[in-house]
């Protein structure tokens, strides 16, 4: 299959963090504005829900075939993992998702907490958080993960 698809970007990233950094994503104030022809209808019942799951696109990512495996981070003391075991930002299809709680929906602005995505980020698509499609039973993940994730917030 040698399939393109081809998107446009329905709004941006506005953020006080310019610069990818691993760890320290809530201490950021973000929000996401929409791009014309896009208006505030479009978020018109958004605020009724306390989350949103921000679809973007990871722009500044170096996707190369060598990081198919690897160890995350380089941490020696982690195992090596394929791309798809990891969540790293740089990707095969750069494609960013992260579940945010929002803040405010203004005009054609939400103000999101827990946003990991740098200022001036594409934002493809905006679907609200709906408890029915996360996960059913219970979840499981590795310890080195958990590890990982300890700072990332």
């Amino acid at each position: 299959m040698d399939e393109t698809f081809e998107f446009r970007p329905i709004g941006v990233v506005r953020s006080s963090r310019t610069q990818i950094v691993d760890d320290g994503w809530d201490d950021e104030q973000s929000s996401i504005e929409l791009l014309a022809p896009f208006d505030e209808r479009a978020l018109r019942g958004l605020d009724g829900f306390s989350h949103v799951e921000v679809i973007y696109v990871l722009d500044r990512s170096a996707w190369t075939e060598e990081r198919v495996l690897r160890r995350p981070r380089g941490n020696a003391a982690w195992p090596e993992v394929g791309i798809f075991a990891q969540r790293a930002k740089d990707r095969p299809n750069p494609i960013g998702l992260s579940v945010c709680a929002i803040d405010s929906v203004k005009g054609v602005r939400i103000k999101v907490r827990g946003l990991d995505a740098v200022d001036g980020t594409p934002v493809l698509d905006l679907k609200p958080w709906v408890a029915q499609f996360g996960p059913r039973g219970p979840t499981a993940q590795p310890g080195w993960m958990s590890e990982l994730m300890e700072g990332y917030w």
